[in-house]
């Protein structure tokens, strides 16, 4: 509402002057970040890293694994991920609100034009007026052009608080994409580890295939013979299918991995497969010879730094609530010009101008503007703990991952330890068969037994890669 008309120059510095003096003025409370109580370490250290490994790139983790497929998977996932497109899209629409949110402690301008062309009625009170006056022009042309500007003063701080939580959620919605970013090349990398795997699994289930159906023609022949029962034969037989009957899931397991690679690296299932239908080994897990501690966790992982800057909003949400508590100030100001005759709309007599000063104060709705600054403390409120929820469940990831790469390391060596000795064994059986002394079927038994160790190491090299990846991710790298 407008109060009074003062001159435009003095109303102009008289803004300026107060704006400046109270321009440090921010009501509400100003953030600090909550204490944390982190252990200095971790509970669950990482497998002792060999003497000459090297220390991993965090931001390029999956290079460190020594093979180029992988690191043609996961680039090409970060690359063309819809997800990805997806959190980058909503990226550009937070740093837009931002600017707005911004933009909003400026002065606001507009320049208007207009040129009408009307006939007074004569019937109307002013045409009533008019015709009796002597030469009272019915009709008429009328043209104008107006540049005017509006300007609210943040004397205590809403408009700057606003603008503190957009630039935090913009900041929040950045490190939800390099979260998105993480996890897609995460999950990239676990997929295409997850395909190896079955890869080798199914190789090792076709070999168990060749032994038992060999072990089958032989005692069919001895059956013949009258040297074996019918029993062990059909024992034999049994055991084949068994061996045939674990085939189909791993390879609809290959299948389903391998048409998630393709989506996750936003291509139709079916796209790359030519890329890994050829068997290749297992790529091995660096070392994890530097780990960060808990404490890096708040700036290392996204997802932990996204909640931050959602707390930090909350935050600063409060003072921009607790700022409709006091007077909002604002100036406007126009000049133009306006003229029933075109021919004199830039002459002085056309010329207009007027400098005004608003006043809105919330002053009889206290009530409600108490229940706005409750609700924007219980979203402080509510950030704060889902910030300490996520520093928690950051911990408890990086715990778990460390946990499997041991446990899965130590069991594949166990393995490694087991087929040295049943290899052995296999060897001690042959010579026995050749000197008379067992038959052939418990030497295909002794091949049976190693390619079923085969089998749980392939599960357990698999896993040790994949409990890897899962200590990246969950440390943040990629980022």
């Amino acid at each position: 509402m407008p109060l009074f008309n003062p001159p435009p120059a003095r109303l102009a510095v008289s803004a300026l002057v107060l704006a400046i003096a109270l321009s440090a003025c921010a009501v509400g409370p100003d953030y600090h970040r909550p204490d944390l109580a982190l252990t200095p370490a971790f509970h669950t250290p990482p497998p002792a890293p060999a003497p000459a490994a090297q220390a991993v790139r965090l931001d390029a983790w999956w290079t460190s694994f020594g093979d180029p497929e992988l690191v043609r998977v996961v680039e090409r996932a970060a690359a063309q991920n819809l997800d990805l497109a997806e959190a980058r899209a909503r990226l550009a629409q937070s740093r837009a609100a931002a600017k707005a949110a911004g933009a909003a402690l400026l002065p606001s301008g507009a320049l208007t034009g207009s040129a009408a062309k009307g006939r007074q009625s004569i019937l109307s009170p002013l045409g009533e007026i008019g015709a009796h006056l002597p030469g009272f022009p019915r009709d008429y042309d009328d043209e104008a052009l107006n540049a005017g500007a509006s300007w609210e003063i943040d004397l205590f701080g809403g408009l700057r608080r606003e603008r503190q939580a957009a630039v935090a959620d913009a900041k929040a919605t950045r490190a939800e994409a390099q979260a998105v970013k993480v996890a897609v090349e995460a999950d990239a990398a676990d997929a295409y580890l997850q395909a190896r795997a079955y890869q080798a699994r199914l190789a090792v289930a076709r070999r168990q295939e060749g032994v038992q159906q060999d072990l089958v023609a032989l005692l069919h022949r001895l059956t013949g013979e009258g040297v074996a029962p019918d029993r062990e034969a059909h024992e034999a037989e049994a055991a084949l299918e068994g061996v045939r009957a674990a085939i189909p899931p791993l390879k609809a397991g290959l299948e389903a991995e391998l048409n998630r690679l393709d989506v996750l690296m936003g291509a139709q299932p079916g796209a790359y497969r030519a890329e890994l239908s050829s068997e290749a080994p297992l790529p091995t897990p660096p070392a994890l010879s530097a780990l960060m501690a808990p404490a890096d966790l708040l700036r290392r992982r996204p997802d932990v730094m996204a909640q931050e800057q959602r707390l930090i909003a909350a935050n600063a949400r409060i003072g921009a609530a607790v700022a409709d508590y006091y007077p909002k100030v604002s100036l406007s100001a126009l000049i133009g010009v306006d003229s029933l005759d075109s021919s004199r709309l830039f002459s002085g007599d056309a010329l207009q101008h007027q400098a005004a000063a608003g006043l809105r104060w919330r002053l009889f709705d206290f009530g409600r503007i108490s229940a706005e600054v409750a609700a924007a403390k219980g979203k402080d409120a509510e950030a704060l703990a889902a910030y300490r929820a996520s520093v928690l469940k950051a911990a408890e990831e990086v715990e778990n991952a460390l946990s499997d790469l041991t446990e899965e390391e130590a069991q594949a060596a166990a393995l490694d330890r087991q087929i040295a000795d049943l290899t052995t064994a296999r060897r001690q059986a042959e010579d026995a068969y050749e000197g008379g002394v067992i038959s052939l079927i418990e030497v295909m038994d002794a091949d049976r037994d190693i390619l079923a160790a085969s089998d749980r190491l392939a599960q357990a090299k698999a896993g040790a890669a994949r409990a890897a990846v899962a200590s990246f991710r969950a440390m943040g790298g990629g980022v």
